[in-house]
């Protein structure tokens, strides 16, 4: 063989070489489906305006009565309808109702599938479903396909597959399928919101969130085991909305801008596994086959340049965070573990901090300052509604702002403060960061689940009757 030809092989080699290793580093696609027909895009969707919201809750467990009694302080809801399998938890909603005055709802129980009758009632105008994520999917669809709204807990799915189910469901019925995020109800995240939304953080590019919290007290409290059972079977993040919605929220993902890849990574499990061994008498052999790893951590691009940073880590001895940051070109804010805001002193102005040569972004600006800013932009939201939600409760509050603004946008005929394409998207993270992990970290598309759309709307927004 001359030389000429040992370079051209030796070259050909290489350059394969290199296209292999292109390919290899291509971000795994997943599929797209078309959209099915007689189906129409959701982005900025309204309903028609309803005089009174009537409302069946299925799931009046840990988080349901509570519902219930949100609902009971919240002009024109009703609810006229519970289901639950167990009968006792339906008796005791009930008697909720009653202490606070209202009509007795129908009731179902005693089955698995009797949540079915409550979906198939004439007088039910939205379902809201507190029931362990993996009926969320079915129950979400089957509501929307019998011509209701859906209110879904978080995740809204823990896979692509019922994702798109939900989203062919709402396009084609035009129906509402929301789901129960509270956090971006947060009286941190909305008033540092209204701070990016009037421009004091300058371009924002960069945003955190988390899930991280100790759950080995309450193990104990699921049905059936249903989220131990869920963690030891699946790897990847698997409770990413309350650090996804937030941070999304900032980034107007849909509304100008859309995630475009994401590489995740996690740790072994340890802390599980022992946990099982000591207080569930499980071997060694079985404990150590536990999936979710201990900490997992997912990065994000979108298609404007920004990123996202999102972690998942429910067994460390860690304080609770979700880990909320937004970092923009002229300012910054923090939640965990302190609550700070830093600003180009120029951003802050002469009514609330005149000495401004005194101010500098290399450090949170002080107490009086942050509190001063907290309240010139506190949302409009919270000035209607913090006193009422504090005295109502649910998370501080966070979650009857939730349940009331989902009345009221109902109520007026307005879009939603989230739609079907951010329970798409926020839960999305459950199968795509498996997907990265199983594959050695590699980058993996996310779908545009607006199938075009994304760019229809420019900002993100709540919609008020003006």
């Amino acid at each position: 063989m001359t030389n000429k030809i040992k370079i051209y092989f030796s070259s050909l080699l290489i350059i394969m070489s290199l296209i292999g290793f292109a390919q290899k580093a291509k971000p795994i696609k997943t599929k797209i489906p078309k959209r099915p027909k007689a189906a129409t895009e959701l982005v900025g969707f309204a309903a028609p305006k309803m005089e009174t919201v009537r409302i069946g809750i299925i799931g009046l467990g840990m988080r349901g009565i509570g519902a219930v009694e949100r609902f009971t302080h919240i002009p024109s809801a009703e609810v006229v309808a519970l289901c639950d399998v167990h009968a006792d938890r339906v008796e005791r909603s009930q008697k909720v109702l009653s202490q606070r005055g209202k009509n007795p709802a129908k009731t179902f129980s005693g089955s698995r599938e009797a949540w079915k009758e409550l979906c198939l009632l004439d007088d039910v105008d939205l379902v809201y479903i507190v029931t362990d994520w993996q009926t969320h999917a079915d129950m979400s669809v089957f509501a929307m396909e019998n011509g209701k709204h859906v209110a879904v807990e978080v995740p809204g799915a823990m896979t692509l597959k019922d994702i798109w189910r939900i989203i062919n469901t709402a396009e084609k019925t035009q129906k509402h399928c929301m789901m129960l995020e509270n956090c971006v109800y947060d009286f941190f995240e909305l008033t540092v919101l209204n701070m990016v939304q009037k421009g004091l953080l300058g371009e924002v590019l960069h945003a955190e969130g988390a899930y991280i919290h100790n759950l080995e007290d309450f193990w104990n409290y699921y049905e059936n085991d249903w989220r131990m059972e869920f963690n030891y079977h699946h790897r990847g993040d698997l409770y990413p909305t309350h650090g996804m919605g937030p941070a999304c929220q900032a980034l107007n993902i849909h509304r100008g801008d859309k995630m475009n890849i994401l590489v995740s990574m996690d740790t072994k499990a340890v802390n599980i596994p022992e946990y099982l061994i000591k207080n569930r008498k499980i071997s060694a052999d079985s404990a150590y086959k536990f999936k979710n790893g201990q900490h997992s951590m997912t990065m994000i691009r979108t298609e404007k340049g920004k990123t996202i940073h999102i972690q998942h880590d429910v067994a460390s001895p860690r304080p609770y965070s979700r880990m909320y940051q937004i970092s923009g070109t002229k300012g910054f804010a923090n939640k965990y573990p302190y609550q700070g805001l830093a600003f180009e002193a120029t951003q802050i102005g002469d009514d609330i901090a005149p000495d401004l040569e005194d101010l500098n972004s290399h450090s949170f600006v002080p107490k009086n300052v942050m509190d001063a800013m907290m309240k010139k932009y506190k949302h409009p939201i919270h000035k209607e509604l913090e006193t009422k939600a504090k005295e109502v409760g649910g998370h501080g509050g966070m979650d009857f702002i939730m349940d009331y603004r989902l009345i009221y946008c109902l109520r007026n005929g307005l879009p939603l403060d989230m739609d079907v394409y951010d329970l798409a998207e926020w839960s999305c993270l459950t199968e795509l960061s498996r997907i990265s992990i199983e594959n050695g970290s590699a980058p993996v598309e996310v779908p545009d689940f607006t199938r075009g759309a994304w760019n229809k709307l420019k900002e993100y927004k709540h919609y008020f009757v003006e």
